[in-house]
């Protein structure tokens, strides 16, 4: 029998954990060729092992992909090995330390900008040549609930998913007559190894703990990429420039 994705090729960045995982092994499982693209080498190969041992096809692009360098290289190895790009999955991503505006470092700022919005922005810069060549191409962002308010996260955190949502509609609306569709989904809490380093003395923890009744239930991995799966598919053919809340209501207080 044929899977929805037979013959497609997917970059999934931060694929060695968390949502990025899960999106992977869902992706090789209805039948596409999956790149698994992480910072850490160690669990971009275990996650490439799992969709192989399965029957499915994958391989690991390890680097920083805030680094343009490493950009070039995980497009250039795809189409080198592949031929295409059809799917670009924008997960990767980090925490801030909670801290207000007044509190934030200039390394803080500057790295999670640079990993949250710069690496999503040059990827997309660099596949949609390829997707344009070719006519059609969807691409799926990880924003996130701290995307749609400010009250989910410290202040640079914040800032870089509001700008993740931005990209994602003007992308969508600049490609929407070139087949290319762009969507994002906006997790709320989430099960997966996301590194917190939280200041205990924050200010932005100490005033947006009191929203951490909202979260509601913890989703799992799984459920995400579902999400996920559906906006990268055909059946998803109309959607575009959507932000999909995927947070058990959150979004909805």
């Amino acid at each position: 029998m044929s899977k929805e994705f037979d013959g497609r090729t997917a970059i999934v960045t931060g694929a060695g954990a968390g949502i990025g995982r899960a999106t992977a092994l869902q992706l090789a499982e209805l039948g596409a060729r999956v790149i698994v693209a992480d910072l850490h080498a160690e669990t971009a190969h275990d996650t490439v092992r799992a969709i192989t041992t399965a029957g499915g096809t994958a391989i690991a692009v390890v680097g920083d992909l805030s680094d343009q360098d490493v950009v070039d290289h995980l497009v250039s190895h795809t189409v080198a090995t592949y031929g295409v790009i059809d799917i670009l999955v924008n997960n990767a991503g980090i925490m801030d330390d909670m801290s207000g505006p007044h509190e934030v470092s200039d390394a803080t700022w500057e790295r999670v900008i640079r990993v949250n919005l710069t690496a999503p922005f040059l990827l997309i810069r660099a596949v949609v040549p390829h997707m344009l060549n070719r006519g059609h191409g969807a691409i799926v962002n990880t924003t996130s609930e701290a995307g749609l308010r400010g009250s989910a996260a410290g202040t640079a955190y914040t800032v870089s998913k509001h700008g993740l949502v931005g990209l994602t509609k003007s992308a969508a609306v600049i490609y929407r007559d070139k087949g290319i569709r762009v969507n994002a989904v906006a997790p709320g809490g989430v099960a997966t190894s996301l590194e917190v380093n939280m200041k205990p003395d924050a200010m932005g923890l100490a005033v947006i703990g009191g929203f951490a009744n909202n979260v509601g239930r913890i989703a799992q991995a799984e459920q995400l990429a579902a999400v996920i799966i559906f906006l990268a598919s055909d059946a998803a053919s109309n959607v575009n420039g959507a932000i999909v809340p995927v947070d058990n209501g959150w979004s909805a207080i």
